[in-house]
């Protein structure tokens, strides 16, 4: 029934994949050979080759998710994969898949997806290589993956039927390589029953406390449906936009204060329940919410680290902790407290997998919306929301209140990030330049009343491995704690993202309830005039603030 089908090819040149896999309009993967390029020179990167690997499949569900599906089961089939798990009608989130190859002890997984991008025709679409320890693909291995697309010259596709992935627990024979249709849900809802009390946070549910989750219409209002409703209790109505659709509803699936608005205009309305959360497109990033209160990430990761024996699977304690460079530094003040190693890393989970791997730390998270743990290798939403009911459920106080005792204890990082999305490339990248080539002459200026105490472009050295990455953004530290970052995003498809983060610290109690913006106003104002942002892209005002 099915044939090895050799096809000729020719490289692609923008294959190269970014912070989190290769992301494109969807438009540039229905080129011919487009996807099959890509997959094939996954196939190519692996070591020993693909054939007799097991490998798992799924993603989102955005647009062009089921076509692609398809294709990339008959190349692992031509390819000599010796068994393929595939989640039921496409769907896994990344969680999901993290988890999947760790249980299973696989040898990666490839997730379709473009995270937080917006899907449908005229969206995004992603593809993601996992490796064996259920990570990202680190970037030795993507920059294999990149070469491969240069001088690739043919592809592998099995002719034949498609395949109906409708029904879990089926499983199907191509050639010699099993697939195994899977209930995308269960593994994962079992593994949060683990590490939570599920008992406790029952209870809490039933005392009277509310909740309202928003998936988005995004992958993960499958799994918020089974974990939420079917085995913690919480009414059906607690639930919002949980069907997934291939265009996210028209919608765009990240989970901030732009584009999560209406569950934001709900956890500040009259109605208010005590708890809000919504996550993005492939289930990875996480908004948490209280009556008429919004918690930023860099806090949550500090205020889930203060607590974390509240948790069954950390009641021992954490190993270390690690953030993201251009995020806050309020994890800081909780690991200096309790005698805990703080690592800095370059943005993107993958620079995370060593140290869990080598059991440095245990808990991680980033300002972009993404926490995780140990627990797997991937940036985890639900396991956040649950996390954080674990603990209200142990503490019986509102969102709001925890934050704030949290800053009495540590003080407050006021911290916030401005978006300069879709500017001209050339523009965001001279801007960078100009930065770079200024930051001696940055050092030991006073500006705006505070002295310029590190001015670099930061340059990670793993303590695991001794691998480098440098220019992984501008560092611009002041002798009052305060700091501004600069990046150009990797997640966009369109033009270049600007991403400027401002930071300020304060113990005195008397400031700790100050509107972000406000406390921040000058520093934002620094921000601007250091980078000289208006001579560069026309324009200083960011179309994101979060």
């Amino acid at each position: 029934m099915y044939e090895i089908k050799e096809v000729k090819t020719t490289p692609f040149k923008d294959q190269k994949p970014g912070t989190s896999g290769l992301r494109k309009p969807v438009t540039a993967f229905q080129q011919p050979h487009y996807l099959e390029n890509f997959i094939q020179s996954i196939f190519n990167s692996m070591k020993g080759g693909p054939r007799g690997k097991s490998l798992v499949l799924g993603g989102d569900g955005r647009y062009y998710n089921k076509r692609a599906i398809q294709i990339i089961i008959k190349m692992a089939a031509a390819n000599g994969v010796r068994k393929l798990m595939v989640g039921r009608d496409g769907f896994l989130s990344t969680p999901a898949v993290s988890n999947i190859i760790r249980k299973y002890k696989l040898d990666g997984g490839i997730i379709l997806s473009a995270s937080h991008n917006p899907g449908g025709p005229d969206g995004d679409f992603g593809v993601k290589f996992n490796i064996e320890n259920g990570g990202p693909a680190p970037e030795k291995v993507t920059n294999e993956i990149y070469q491969q697309s240069l001088r690739i010259e043919r592809y592998l596709i099995a002719e034949g039927p498609d395949i109906d992935i409708s029904r879990d627990g089926v499983e199907i024979k191509i050639l010699d390589t099993t697939v195994k249709i899977i209930d995308p849900v269960t593994d994962y809802a079992d593994l949060m029953e683990e590490l939570f009390d599920f008992s406790k946070i029952r209870a809490l549910l039933d005392s009277g406390f509310t909740m309202c989750y928003d998936a988005l219409h995004a992958i993960t209002g499958i799994y918020a449906r089974e974990i939420f409703v079917n085995r913690l209790g919480a009414p059906e109505e607690s639930l919002r936009n949980c069907d997934p659709l291939p265009d996210f509803g028209g919608g765009h699936p990240d989970p901030n204060l732009k584009y999560a608005a209406g569950l934001v205009e709900l956890m500040f309305s009259q109605d208010a329940p005590d708890f809000g959360a919504a996550s993005d497109g492939d289930g990875d990033r996480n908004m948490i919410l209280g009556r008429h209160f919004f918690v930023t990430p860099s806090d949550s990761l500090a205020i889930l680290a203060a607590n974390a024996r509240l948790a069954p699977r950390y009641k021992d304690g954490l190993k270390g902790v690690a953030r993201s460079m251009p995020t806050s530094r309020a994890v800081d003040q909780v690991a200096q407290e309790l005698g805990l190693p703080c690592y800095e890393t370059p943005t993107g989970w993958k620079f995370f997998g060593n140290l869990l791997d080598a059991g440095m730390i245990t808990l991680c998270g980033e300002e972009s919306f993404g926490t995780g743990s140990d627990h797997i290798r991937e940036k985890d939403g639900i396991w956040a929301i649950l996390f954080w009911l674990n603990i209200l459920a142990e503490k019986r106080t509102s969102v709001a209140e925890l934050v704030r005792k949290h800053w009495m204890s540590h003080g407050r990082n006021y911290y916030t990030r401005h978006d300069y999305e879709e500017v001209e490339r050339e523009g965001a990248q001279d801007l960078m330049k100009d930065l770079d080539r200024r930051l001696p002459e940055l050092k030991g200026q006073t500006l705006a009343g505070r002295t310029v105490i590190l001015a670099d472009n930061f340059c990670y050295k793993d303590p695991v491995d001794g691998s480098k990455s440098c220019n992984q953004g501008i560092r611009i530290g002041f002798d009052d704690n305060s700091r501004i970052v600069y990046r150009l995003s990797g997640t966009g498809t369109k033009g270049a993202t600007i991403r400027i983060y401002i930071e300020g610290y304060t113990n005195a109690p008397e400031l700790l309830d100050e509107d972000t913006q406000e406390f921040l106003s000058d520093l934002i104002r620094l921000s601007r005039s250091i980078s000289r942002i208006k001579e560069h892209i026309g324009r200083e005002e960011p179309t994101v603030i979060t």
